[in-house]
C-alpha cells in the first residue's frame, strides 16, 4: 500500500497565517501538523509516499521533508497547483498510485489511535474502499455518510443541508486504482471542486464496496484557528515531561512540561503544564506561562502571562496584558504602552507582526 498525503489547498480560514506558507506546517505542540500524518502513515507499515503540493510556497514542505529519509519514508512529490479539490488532488497521482492500494490522508488532519488498525481491516478485504467516519455536532459542515442497521455504507453526500446522519467523513480515505476511471468521469461541485464525497457515492452506486470505520478517539480537522488551538490541548494532554534546558533556582515549573535543549527559565519565572517549549528560548522573570501553551525555537518571553496559545518560532513578548487563546505568528514582536491597564487579550498574528498594547 502506498500513501497520499494532500499539503495544498488555499487555507483561507487560517489568514494570516497561510499568507507564508500552507496550513499543513502550521505547528501542534511545536511539530507541523504534516508531520503527524506522516508518522500515523509510516506507523501503519506504508512508507511510501506521495506528497500532493499546491501553490502556497510548495517549497516550505520539500524544505521540511526532504526526500523523507529522516522520517524512515520514500518521498515523491506532485504537484497540483491550484486547490480544485480532493479528487482532483487524487487524479494528479495516478501515476504514482496506479496499480496500488493507497491511503489518503489530508495533512492538516489529526486522529488519536492513528490508521493501522483501519489499514489492516481493508487490507484484509475485498472492498473498493475505506472511509473514516467521525460523529460530529454540525455535520452539515462536512461530508456525511449514512449507514444501514449492518453498518454498511448506504450513501454519501457533500455537505447536505438536511443531513441524514451525524457521521462525517474523516480526512482519511483507502482506495484502489479503480477510483481513477470515476475521478475522470466527475463534474465540478457548486463550489467548483472535484470533490472526493462525490467519486466515493458514484463507485457505490456502480457497485463498489465501501468499508466504514467509525473513529472512537477524537479527530481534529485543523482548518480553522480554533481547531488549531483545540488540536494543540488534545496534543499537549498525552505531553510527557522532559527537561532538557536549565530550570534556574527560584523558578517554578508543575505539571507535565517539556523544555528543550538550551532554553532557560529564569529565577521569578512561572510555568504550569502541560506547556510544551522549545530550544534556545528564555522565558525571564515576571513571566507565567499557563495550560496548553505551545512556544516555539528561539522566543523571548518576559515579563509576560499567556496560556492557552500557540507561540511560533522567534517571537519577542513582553507586556503586562495575559495573552489567551492566541495564535502569535513567527518573529511577532509584542511590547506594550508603558500608560497601558493591564487587561485579558486575544491574538491571532502573522508573522513579522508588531504590536503595542
Amino acid at each position: 500500500m502506498r500513501g497520499l498525503i494532500l499539503a495544498g489547498g488555499s487555507g483561507t480560514r487560517l489568514r494570516p497565517f497561510t499568507h507564508t506558507g500552507p496550513k499543513q506546517l502550521i505547528p501542534i505542540a511545536n511539530r507541523p501538523n504534516i508531520l503527524y500524518c506522516l508518522e500515523d502513515l509510516r506507523n501503519a507499515g506504508i512508507a511510501d509516499i506521495g506528497v500532493i503540493l499546491g501553490d502556497n510556497q510548495p517549497e516550505r514542505v520539500r524544505e521540511l521533508l526532504k526526500d523523507g529519509r529522516d522520517f524512515g519514508v520514500r518521498i515523491t512529490y506532485i504537484v497540483q497547483g491550484p486547490p480544485k479539490g480532493i479528487a482532483h488532488a487524487i487524479g494528479c497521482a495516478e501515476e504514482f498510485l496506479k496499480g496500488d492500494a493507497f491511503c489518503v490522508y489530508l495533512g492538516d488532519n489529526l486522529l488519536k489511535g492513528g490508521i493501522r488498525a483501519m489499514v489492516e481491516e481493508f487490507n484484509g478485504s475485498d472492498v473498493d474502499a475505506g472511509i473514516a467516519l467521525c460523529r460530529v455536532p454540525n455535520p452539515e459542515m462536512f461530508g456525511v455518510a449514512e449507514l444501514d442497521s449492518s453498518g454498511h455504507v448506504k450513501g454519501l453526500v457533500e455537505k447536505p443541508k438536511t443531513p441524514k446522519s451525524d457521521l462525517a467523513l474523516v480526512g482519511i480515505y483507502l482506495l484502489r486504482d479503480n477510483i481513477f476511471p470515476i475521478i475522470r468521469e466527475l463534474k465540478p461541485s457548486w463550489r467548483n471542486e472535484l470533490e472526493i464525497t462525490d467519486a466515493l457515492e458514484a463507485l457505490r452506486t456502480k457497485g463498489g464496496k465501501i468499508l466504514a470505520h467509525v473513529v472512537t478517539g477524537w479527530w481534529k480537522d485543523t482548518g480553522k484557528p480554533e481547531d488549531i488551538l483545540e488540536a494543540n490541548r488534545l496534543i499537549l494532554d498525552e505531553l510527557t515531561t522532559r527537561i532538557e534546558g536549565t530550570v534556574e533556582d527560584g523558578a517554578q515549573v508543575s505539571g507535565r512540561v517539556a523544555i528543550g535543549r538550551g532554553t532557560v527559565v529564569q529565577k521569578g519565572a512561572v510555568i504550569a503544564g502541560p506547556v510544551v517549549i522549545g530550544e534556545d528560548c528564555t522565558i525571564g522573570p515576571g513571566t507565567y506561562i499557563g495550560p496548553y501553551t505551545a512556544i516555539g525555537d528561539r522566543s523571548v518571553l518576559g515579563p509576560a502571562d499567556i496560556e492557552n496559545s500557540i507561540v511560533l518560532s522567534d517571537a519577542h513578548i513582553a507586556t503586562r496584558h495575559k495573552i489567551v487563546a492566541s495564535l502569535i505568528g513567527r518573529h511577532t514582536r509584542i511590547d506594550e504602552d508603558e500608560h497601558a491597564r493591564p487587561k485579558g487579550t486575544r491574538l491571532v498574528l502573522g508573522e513579522h507582526s508588531r504590536v503595542r498594547l
